[in-house]
């Protein structure tokens, strides 16, 4: 049986294999394993590719969120807004900072976060919102800015691990204000083990970031802060720097196969095929589409060799961790048990697309 993964992480690596074996070799010989000029040189292409003035690498996505909510000032009596529909890790990060999370519903359609009850659940104790930027593509942070006028003291901290190269109305994530991202293996710029990445506008921010990270230092032996070990490796840097080289036309092949599966499921009944925001571009880091019966049909993929995949199977009060918060989220609770996630790399072929789609519609028979 010919099995088609959900991502192809070799087939990744063979593109950039020769480059990135280079780049290992020029590491070890200079022994620049933490830091570097690999490091400097990555963290000043990221921000330049971000349209922001710093990127402030780190040792992987929960970390550098956990540093962007730090720098905003969250901290114990801090509320930090979050849809119920996200990974663990955005919440974990607000209560290793300190803060409180405070969950609101997602939207029925995109699954992004609902903007009119986060503005909604806004008190005087919050100090940030976080939109997560979901399956490739920006949640609609203008709209929240607008609601936020005159509320200085709440920040905005774009989650946007899913999100490399996406852009809504012309920008990326991070422009004008702080984003945390994760350069996790699958991502669309993927490392070879864990890396993350803090990206702003803001000199202060970035200047606390990269201090918090560094154990709360800014020379050695000198620690004005109580910060935490949370750096990015040369060894990933070169990689990341190989990807992001060839991040756009990776995120094209993305669209392009999405497409493809627009066209290949269209008519479905049984199919909610994904939507995407007007004004944004979408770089399609999961193609999820919402089915009846989500288990069995996830079964029957995984028998007829379809990597397909759940992300996530259960709002984040809906987990162990999270349950003391309670609550009720109609929209996202409908969803996670009909959302699945089907293969989507840039490598992927039409041919694997068809049967991909073939064994999604016999499954659903």
């Amino acid at each position: 049986m010919t099995r088609i993964p959900l991502v192809d992480l070799a087939a990744a690596h063979a593109e950039v294999a020769e480059e990135v074996e280079a780049g290992f070799k020029r590491i070890i010989a200079e022994t620049a394993f933490i830091g570097g000029a690999e490091v400097r040189a990555f963290e000043q292409e990221y921000a330049a590719y971000s349209g922001v003035t710093h990127c402030v690498g780190a040792a992987n996505g929960t970390d550098a969120l956990e540093l962007a909510f730090r720098a905003v000032g969250v901290g114990p009596g801090s509320e930090v807004i979050l849809p119920a529909n996200t990974f663990i890790a955005t919440a974990e990060a607000v209560v290793r900072a300190g803060g409180t999370v405070v969950l609101v519903d997602s939207d029925p359609r995109t699954y992004l976060i609902d903007v009119p009850a986060a503005l909604a659940a806004v008190t005087p104790a919050t100090r940030a919102i976080v939109p997560v930027h979901l399956y490739g593509q920006l949640a609609p942070v203008e709209q929240l800015r607008a609601g936020l006028a005159g509320r200085d003291d709440v920040a905005i901290v774009e989650d946007a691990a899913q999100s490399q190269g996406a852009t809504r109305l012309g920008r990326r994530a991070g422009a004008g204000g702080i984003a945390a991202t994760s350069f996790y293996p699958g991502k669309n710029l993927g490392a070879y083990g864990d890396a993350g990445a803090v990206v702003t506008d803001s000199d202060q921010w970035a200047g606390t970031v990269r201090t918090l990270g560094d154990h709360g230092s800014t020379r050695k032996y000198h620690h004005d802060l109580i910060g935490v070990n949370s750096r990015l490796d040369g060894l990933q840097a070169v990689v990341l720097r190989a990807k992001l080289a060839r991040l756009d036309s990776a995120n094209q092949r993305r669209r392009a196969a999405a497409a493809r599966y627009d066209q290949l499921l269209a008519g479905l009944d049984d199919v909610v095929l994904p939507v995407t925001l007007d004004g944004n571009e979408h770089v399609w880091h999961i193609y999820c589409v919402r089915v009846p019966r989500r288990d069995e049909v996830l079964a029957r993929l995984h028998e007829a060799g379809v990597g397909a995949a759940v992300h996530y199977p259960f709002p984040v009060h809906r987990t162990g961790a999270f349950e003391h918060l309670g609550g009720s989220f109609p929209n996202a609770e409908a969803a996670a048990p009909e959302l699945l996630s089907l293969p989507i790399y840039p490598q992927i072929s039409a041919a694997q697309q068809e049967t991909v789609a073939a064994a999604l519609i016999s499954a659903l028979k």
